[in-house]
């Protein structure tokens, strides 16, 4: 018996098999970053058989939606003690896996931010994530400095990640078929790169400057009451949207020291 989608979950199940197995086939870092994985949001599983046919008792699934569970149980035996009835944002990891894992999935609309952040604090665990999102987030997270889109969740993920937009997918791959176009990201650890910084107050920095990203810094940053001619009156002079993770670990360290 199939299981209608729930609206309160945000859930469009994906049915194109091909979409699928493209999404399988992003992973670049499993076996040699990492050995372990999760899928998130698994539904009917479409994602899931070929994520099982290659990597079999390595493969832990996260579903919300208890309805499902059964039929998961029931078509991937070999990890029935691995499937888990919980939800993204609540989960804890560590309770599952305390080793390196990648994470993968066609991730629910209605929280895809969250998620993305999730993803960032938990990098020390998770090397990479193959995800799909709303094509406008997937989008956001990617575009680079300049762009009309570029903002807090691409500065903050850029920060830590590589990141690559892979491949858009059209509406009616799923049921129901969203409203918006989606698109398959991938986000790699920089594993040679460190910010030399308080992050958390560095997030504090980027936040309050795409708060009112219509002011120059100058003016946005006035919060923090630091003596500016330190600073490089250049990066000052700009909007949020003009500088890369680089110039805001620099204004972060330097705000601080102030």
């Amino acid at each position: 018996m199939s299981i209608a989608p729930k609206k309160h979950f945000g859930q469009h199940f994906l049915r194109d098999t091909h979409i699928a197995e493209n999404i399988c086939n992003a992973l670049q870092k499993i076996n040699q970053s990492y050995f372990e994985l999760f899928e998130v949001g698994p539904g009917q599983g479409v994602l899931t058989q070929f994520l099982y046919e290659r990597y079999k008792e390595k493969l832990h699934l996260v579903e919300i939606d208890k309805d499902l569970i059964p039929a998961l149980q029931r078509n991937y035996p070999l990890i029935k003690n691995q499937i888990i009835q919980d939800d993204i944002l609540e989960i804890d990891f560590k309770k599952y896996c305390t080793a390196p894992f990648g994470v993968i999935g066609n991730f629910p609309y209605n929280i895809s931010s969250q998620i993305i952040f999730k993803i960032v604090e938990h990098r020390e665990q998770i090397p990479e994530m193959v995800g799909m999102f709303q094509k406008e987030v997937a989008q956001r997270v990617c575009s680079p400095p300049g762009s009309k889109v570029y903002g807090l969740i691409s500065v903050w993920v850029q920060t830590f990640y590589e990141v690559k937009y892979l491949f858009t997918v059209n509406e009616g791959s799923f049921f129901p078929p969203p409203k918006v176009k989606s698109g398959v990201i991938r986000l790699s650890r920089k594993e040679s790169f460190h910010p030399d910084c308080d992050e958390s107050f560095l997030l504090t920095v980027i936040k309050t400057a795409f708060n009112q990203r219509r002011k120059t810094l100058r003016n946005s940053l006035k919060i923090f009451s630091v003596n500016f001619p330190a600073l490089d009156s250049g990066i000052l002079d700009k909007r949020p949207e003009q500088l890369g993770f680089e110039q805001f670990i620099y204004l972060a360290k330097m705000l601080k020291s102030n």
